[in-house]
């Protein structure tokens, strides 16, 4: 067809979406958080082929990187193409089996979206329920397993709605009485809370980009240990997603170098660079940073009369939940906070919806500076109510 048979034009109206202004949000709910500005420079970097020896270098230094984050020398070890629902799906999609029996921690939003997509990968589901913001003890963990005899373990490490910090120090060990993988939510903890896969005997975990680690959403971290590559590689039948199917995915982050899809090379090179900060900074100090922060936010709260929805001892540094008081439209007080401060916290997810704020000191944002000016800007919205 020639230029003069094309057909015409139309809705040209369309061109006129003005030049994009982003406003300068802090970005203080549970997530995304702030990018640092390292990070945003990396990810503006031009871009080279994801089969090029210098990428493949890249690929090499991020997965050891990774690796240090997390305290794992698992070798399967790579950032999903995806945001942290594709890792948390890449998790499921690949140790489970249609029949398998799968133990789910249900105390919050997220324990009930693996649930949910453990249920579409034909697992058979068994809820291990408590109220939101509580967490398991190791004899319910004990006795669940004892019941159940599940081939995997769900549990949420960070739930990001509640707040809450499921301690995992034991739980391998009645997983491998029970013959069991103990999969687990890192998504608000990496980079952020402390973390020791190989010493706690985490056999999966994923995570997400956009949290404690500050980079933007679009990568996702997972990592499966021995037991779960094992587990994989004597599946009956194909992993049901072709896209998260790590046996394929693993060729090409592994020896073989094997072309699976196309990589996103720049936010490749923006994760490389948010694992160099944690690196460069230090795991104990970074986790200390995180802790003192979040205390500093606590005591700031306690004297403006609002309380903690989780008790201290199981309270995330990185994402408070943070108890909406009476008399208080905590809606408005979001609402001012963006209008007047660029301050951005969130509402409660499900259960807590209206009962809480979730406010988010990860990576990047978790710094005294953005505590006291919360603090101040909150006291100045009450103030107004």
């Amino acid at each position: 067809m020639s230029q003069n048979q094309w057909p015409p034009v139309v809705n040209t109206n369309r061109l006129n979406a003005p030049q994009l202004d982003v406003p300068p949000r802090i970005l203080l709910g549970p997530g995304p958080s702030n990018a640092h500005p390292r990070v945003l420079q990396a990810l503006g970097m031009r871009q080279v082929g994801h089969l090029d020896p210098a990428f493949i270098n890249l690929m090499n230094e991020t997965q050891t990187l990774l690796r240090y984050a997390w305290q794992t020398d698992n070798q399967l070890t790579v950032p999903v193409s995806g945001t942290g629902s594709a890792a948390m799906e890449a998790s499921l999609a690949n140790t489970i089996e249609p029949g398998d029996v799968v133990v789910t921690g249900v105390n919050g939003y997220f324990g009930e979206r693996l649930c949910d997509m453990a249920g579409r990968y034909g697992a058979d589901v068994r809820r291990l329920e408590k109220a939101w913001g509580e967490v398991f003890s190791p004899d319910e963990l004990r006795a669940a397993l004892a019941e159940h005899r599940p081939a995997v373990l769900a549990l949420v490490h960070a739930e990001t709605s509640t707040g809450a910090r499921q301690p995992l120090e034991g739980v391998a060990e009645l997983c491998r009485e029970a013959g069991t993988l103990l999969l687990i939510d890192s998504v608000t903890s990496l980079g952020g809370v402390p973390l020791f896969l190989d010493a706690w005997g985490v056999d999966v975990a994923y995570s997400g980009s956009q949290k404690c680690l500050s980079c933007p959403p679009g990568i996702s971290p997972l990592t499966l240990g021995p037991r779960a590559v094992n587990k994989l590689n004597r599946r009956e039948t194909k992993v049901p997603n072709w896209y998260l199917d790590m046996s394929m995915v693993g060729k090409y982050w592994g020896s073989e170098r094997t072309y699976h899809h196309t990589a996103p090379i720049n936010m490749n090179y923006a994760f490389r660079e948010a694992l160099r900060l944690v690196a460069e900074e230090g795991l104990e100090a970074r986790w200390r940073r995180h802790q003192e922060n979040a205390e500093l936010l606590w005591a700031g709260l306690a004297e403006l009369g609002i309380g903690c929805h989780v008790p201290r001892e199981y309270r995330l540094p990185s994402l408070t939940t943070a108890v909406i008081p009476a008399g208080i439209d905590g809606k408005a007080v979001a609402v001012f906070l963006r209008e007047n401060y660029n301050i951005e916290i969130a509402a409660g997810l499900g259960q807590l919806g209206g009962k809480v704020w979730r406010i988010g000191l990860m990576g990047f944002n978790s710094r005294r500076e953005n505590v006291t000016l919360l603090l101040a800007a909150l006291k100045e919205a009450l103030a107004r109510q």
